[in-house]
């Protein structure tokens, strides 16, 4: 099974629940009005789009020399969060008190498994971009705006983490007793993962940063789309509970992952609250198309 096999099968089926979900939760009148407005529309968060598209392209690029200069200037803590996920469950199990990742795959079953690999890769992709087309899908940019900077500012600041700390996951330290479900069951997805991801990159969890954050900015668009709300919560509840249960996580980044879906969701409001002003890079971009075709005339 190759990478292209692998990421064919995740866009069809992220489109597949996207045509499902705009057609459920959007509505034919919205989707109807969107694409008349759709100029308009864009126009008015274009300059987002291109701050997310750069940040983007700055991730890949951190993401490839990051492990690299991570080994330079890193601080090692994989130790330290596998102490602290050992604290966490003690007000339950005060005499003997396991590991979360411990804990969560002594209940694990073959469903429960499928289950969280298919929320972890399909449900995670599927969760991040739907808001962006339900919100496209809105008359007022200010949605939409907002989730592009939060996403912009989680990736930001979750790729200056894993160059700063050093950390691996439970399948790597605790082999023994934490399994790696996600490649032991489904090793296809592996080529996704590997792809994208650095076994060093654990903290914080940007899949629960992320899922949580499109959580929260569900709520603020409660108004039009009530039953997204408890749709991306149950999502994002199994994302968060997917990482730690697959292996991937510590408890611990998923804590850090939760603190960073806030502040990234709090910046992203404030944006919104004092938007940038984009004239100096309109007038700029201006002048240089003018350059370019003034003598083209």
């Amino acid at each position: 099974m190759t990478l292209v096999f692998v990421v064919g099968r995740l866009v069809g089926i992220v489109l597949l629940l996207l045509v499902i979900a705009s057609v459920l939760l959007i509505g034919r009148e919205r989707i109807a009005e969107t694409r008349r407005e759709f100029r308009t529309r864009f126009a008015s968060i274009a300059p987002y789009v291109g701050l997310l598209a750069i940040v983007l392209v700055a991730n890949k690029i951190a993401r490839d020399i990051g492990p690299d200069l991570s080994l330079i200037i890193g601080f090692r803590i994989t130790g330290r969060l596998h102490s602290l996920d050992g604290m966490l469950l003690w007000p339950l199990f005060p005499d003997q008190t396991p590991q979360v990742v411990v804990w969560l795959q002594s209940m694990a079953t073959p469903e429960l498994t499928a289950y969280f690999a298919f929320i972890y890769v399909y449900g995670y992709v599927f969760l991040l971009v739907f808001p962006l087309v339900a919100y496209l899908a809105l008359p007022q940019p200010e949605p939409l705006r907002r989730t592009l900077v939060a996403y912009g500012a989680n990736y930001i600041i979750g790729v200056l983490c894993y160059i700063i700390f050093i950390a691996y996951g439970p399948r790597n330290i605790i082999v023994d007793h934490a399994e790696g479900l996600l490649y032991s069951q489904y090793a296809q997805y592996q080529f996704v993962t590997t792809a994208v991801n650095d076994e060093t990159n654990v903290f914080p969890s940007l899949h629960t940063s992320m899922a949580v954050t499109a959580a929260l900015l569900a709520w603020t668009t409660r108004d039009e789309y009530p039953l997204w709300v408890p749709i991306s919560a149950v999502l994002a509840v199994s994302v968060v509970i997917s990482t730690m249960y697959l292996g991937i996580h510590w408890a611990s980044d998923v804590i850090f992952g939760i603190a960073l879906a806030w502040i990234s969701v709090s910046i992203g409001t404030r944006l919104e609250n004092r938007p940038p002003k984009f004239e100096r890079t309109k007038r700029r971009v201006s002048t240089v198309i003018n350059s370019i075709v003034t003598p083209l005339r």
